[in-house]
């Protein structure tokens, strides 16, 4: 199986990490990048459209057509952030940007980027799980083949990812130790991308992918 993927959020870690993986992964044989700037990526593989406005990209529908799944990793820290302006960005834009992908490509998977310890309740005490939950719930009412809901928790760079900062520098020097006294919480981000490719090809019992699942899902041949 050859898939034709999408990946926001690419100018990040998380999106980088997922991009690096999708290149070097045979089972990839096209990848749309979706940002607001350019990666700086070169690769054939690669189509690269930039948009400004992830709210509404009814003006770029028909570019989005035809592709196996989406990886959605365009996402914010919650830090410092009201709950309003958290939501705008953490759900309001990310179900925009579904609820088009599923006009076009009902027979997609839709991998969102979501945490570990989100809440699927929508009521608990932490605002980001509480919102986190919220999108994670209604990307599953959208008319997707599937929606899955990656829950990692900490994660290591790609070796030679460029948009690594702040506490993840101190996590790439650390890592070896912290995954020696746990493997279920510290992923690598290379981890990550397989478990997404594979996840596409093999499905997976549940949509809420929790870090066991996404360890599990990176070992599946694709």
């Amino acid at each position: 199986m050859k898939l034709k993927v999408i990946i926001t959020g690419a100018t990040g870690m998380v999106g980088e990490g997922v991009l690096q993986e999708c290149i070097k992964n045979a089972a990839v044989e096209k990848i749309l990048l979706i940002n607001r700037k350019a990666t700086g990526y070169s690769h054939p593989k690669i189509e690269e459209l930039l948009h400004s406005d992830f709210n509404d990209i009814s003006p770029i529908a028909d570019r989005v057509q035809g592709y196996d799944a989406c990886y959605f990793c365009l996402g914010v820290s919650s830090v410092g952030m009201k709950e309003p302006d958290y939501y705008a960005v953490t759900y309001t834009l990310t179900l925009n940007f579904a609820k088009v992908l599923a006009g076009q490509n009902p027979l997609m998977t839709f991998c969102y980027v979501s945490g570990a310890g989100t809440d699927s309740t929508e009521q608990g005490r932490l605002m980001w799980a509480r919102v986190k939950g919220k999108t994670e719930n209604d990307l599953l009412k959208l008319p997707f083949k599937a929606v899955y809901n990656f829950r990692p928790a900490v994660m290591k760079p790609t070796k030679g990812a460029r948009n690594v900062k702040g506490i993840y520098r101190v996590i790439l020097l650390l890592f070896p130790l912290f995954r020696v006294f746990n493997r279920t919480y510290f992923l690598t981000l290379e981890e990550v991308g397989k478990a997404m490719i594979s996840i596409v090809i093999h499905g997976n019992p549940t949509p809420a992918v929790e870090v066991k699942d996404i360890a599990r899902l990176s070992e599946l041949n694709c």
